[in-house]
């Protein structure tokens, strides 16, 4: 079954968002910071007169922030009612894969392995899909 991904970066390494996650990639224009929030949440930013809460994705994986969200990419989602800007280092190309998400076997380090769905193979290689409510920190939640 063939299916659409956004690819991006993140810390280095090529990783995938599932294109039906994501209703559009924008440049972080400004964050207003939110106090007492967790710190992979970087604070609040707008899109068309609606507010977003902005993630780095580095810090929610455990990687150290790359700094001002200000002038980075970001791929917007709807999770539970919710917008969210998950800001990555680049946001590249939307691409076809054919493959199913494959397991992750070890090497990616713990960061990853928190953040992935697994691996899927695109005419540019594998690629790590990430797992959007995790990226959140919704299924720490889940857990408890």
């Amino acid at each position: 079954m063939k299916r659409l991904m956004l690819l991006c970066t993140i810390a280095g390494r090529k990783a995938a968002i599932p294109t039906q996650d994501v209703s559009s990639v924008i440049e972080i224009e400004a964050v207003a910071p939110v106090p007492g929030t967790p710190p992979h949440v970087a604070g609040l930013t707008a899109l068309r007169s609606q507010a977003l809460t902005v993630i780095d994705c580095r810090v929610a994986m455990g990687f150290e922030s790359a700094g001002d969200p200000v002038g980075s990419r970001a791929a917007v989602i709807q999770q539970d009612g919710h917008l969210y800007a998950l800001v990555v280092d680049d946001a590249s190309d939307v691409e076809e894969v054919e493959s199913e998400v494959e397991q992750i076997r070890g090497g990616f380090g713990p960061q990853w392995e928190r953040a992935a769905l697994g691996l899927v193979e695109t005419p540019g290689g594998p690629v790590v899909v990430l797992d959007v409510p995790a990226l959140l920190g919704l299924r720490q939640s889940e857990a408890a």
